[in-house]
């Protein structure tokens, strides 16, 4: 039976289609619509989709009810009478033009329970703990699970309005970001910053309920544009931004920590982890559960849109072949992998496209849909932030041979296939360009097994140059999509000047 994962109306929009044990395609709306996070379905993706087969079932990640309740607590009254919002009319219009269709939804899974499937469905584990820490779901905010045999237990919650990625993209909002889309950045910014005790201390007593369990002092959904620091009061400046975002970071690992914590006592069962959710993106809260969990497993994309994976693979109830084509589950650019002409560029000295394969299932591009340089290249991050539009403080990621990459960083794991961990880089002034302030990388690890093509690009750069890794970074502009199809990649080349190999 095919199934189909459904998410929209939320942000960042997403289908994925499985039967059985394989993952047949998924994909992310914004890619096809030009969109960032675009929380609208177009029906370019369901035309690629349809390549794979047509579903048998439809299902949805969310409850729309109980969604809806939770808006009306919430005082959204437009929100709770719209009937704009409501999945079944949203996928009418999207596919009323296809003749002959007839959409449909013939079940509802909840936001929690998508994504705690689509972490454990995916993961090598037939047992395991279960952690999902996001925004907000209907009413949940934090779960944790205990799955076994293809069934999930839900142990403990945290309900609305209480939520660490809510109090999260509060603090983004007040740094001048756009919230539930550059939380990222704040990450990046953090080591830049000061942890300072004191500020510390006011951050948590002016938000937080002092308690075992999570608790804020105020709903944050609106965010805290009026939040200041009596003691490090805001003066405009980018040292100001900063700080707070190093020490809003530092109190976020905390938190994160407590809630790992409670899994010897609620899932005494096992020391395997499951982690999924918005918040799980924040890869260098990541570095630290994994030294305590290591065997942790976090999908490449843990975030909303990865629960249309979740809800299509609660209902089919298997374990999925994850790793039979990793994250790469997108639309497809044919060809052989432009080995010989990325490599003649990169050793140039130029920044260099790669569109090639199927397109990468999350926010990181890993080879498929990514701009490469050398890593040891003093001025590239220059030439990258120009072309990409990016600030300075945002950092740049390698991608290693995995069988190098303990020579040069120290590694909080074995792998790290979809740059989801920071590892301090042994060697800083000989690798520049893959270096954050504070001399840690998000680390991607490169097998054979995980991309071939992309693998034997590396390992050619080694030959030559004696340096085991590139540089990548997406290939898209700040504000925009990953480039998806062969057009995209075209346009990119016309108009930021940077070739693109396909």
């Amino acid at each position: 039976m095919k199934i189909l994962g459904i998410n929209a109306l939320n942000h960042d929009a997403g289908i994925c289609l499985i039967e059985d044990n394989k993952i047949l395609f998924a994909a992310h709306a914004e890619r096809y619509s030009g969109i960032k996070n675009d929380p609208n379905l177009n029906l370019d993706m369901f035309m690629d989709m349809w390549d794979y087969g047509v579903p048998n079932k439809v299902v949805y990640f969310e409850n729309p009810y109980m969604k809806k309740m939770r808006q009306l607590y919430a005082g959204q009254y437009g929100e709770v009478f719209s009937r704009n919002n409501m999945p079944l009319n949203h996928l009418k219009e999207v596919l009323g033009v296809v003749e002959g269709s007839q959409p449909k939804i013939d079940q509802y899974v909840d936001h929690h329970l998508s994504h705690a499937s689509s972490t454990y469905f995916t993961s090598p584990y037939d047992e395991s703990a279960v952690v999902c820490i996001d925004a907000i779901g209907e009413f949940d905010t934090i779960t944790i699970w205990y799955a076994k045999g293809g069934k999930l237990e839900k142990r403990w919650s945290t309900w609305y309005p209480h939520s660490l990625g809510l109090w999260y993209s509060a603090m983004t909002q007040r740094l001048g970001l756009k919230p539930q889309e550059d939380e990222y950045i704040l990450m990046g910014m953090a080591a830049w910053g000061k942890k300072d005790r004191i500020l510390m201390n006011e951050l948590y007593q002016d938000f937080f309920v002092k308690g075992l369990d999570f608790k804020l002092k105020n709903n944050l959904h609106k965010g805290c544009l009026d939040w200041d620091s009596d003691y490090y009061p805001d003066d405009g400046t980018d040292e100001w931004k900063f700080t707070i975002a190093a020490n809003v970071q530092a109190i976020c690992e905390m938190e994160i920590q407590k809630i790992f914590d409670k899994l010897p006592t609620l899932v005494p069962e096992t020391t395997n982890v499951c982690y999924s959710g918005g918040v799980a993106l924040n890869c260098v809260a990541n570095s630290q559960i994994v030294q305590k969990y290591p065997n942790l497993w976090i999908l490449p994309n843990p975030g909303d849109c990865g629960s249309s994976l979740g809800c299509a693979a609660y209902v089919n109830g298997k374990h999925l072949d994850f790793m039979e084509n990793g994250a790469f589950l997108g639309y497809n650019i044919k060809g052989k992998y432009p080995v010989k002409p990325v490599l003649d560029e990169l050793l140039k000295g130029n920044l260099v496209g790669v569109a090639n394969g199927r397109a990468e299932y999350g926010p990181r591009a890993l080879g498929n849909r990514s701009l490469l340089a050398d890593p040891r290249g003093k001025d590239i991050k220059d030439k990258m932030n120009e072309i990409k539009n990016r600030q300075k403080f945002r950092p740049f990621a390698p991608s290693v041979l995995e069988e190098h990459a303990h020579e040069i960083f120290d590694m909080p794991t074995k792998k790290s296939q979809f740059m989801q961990y920071v590892a301090p880089c042994k060697y800083p002034d000989k690798y520049p360009a893959i270096c954050h302030v504070d001399n840690t990388s998000r680390v991607q690890t490169v097998s054979k097994e995980d991309n071939p093509g992309y693998y034997k690009l590396i390992k050619e750069f080694y030959k030559e140059t004696g340096c085991p890794m590139v540089l990548n970074t997406s290939l898209n502009i700040k504000g925009q999509p990953i480039v998806n199809d062969e057009k995209d990649a075209d346009d990119f080349t016309k108009k930021y000047g940077v070739k693109v190999y396909r």
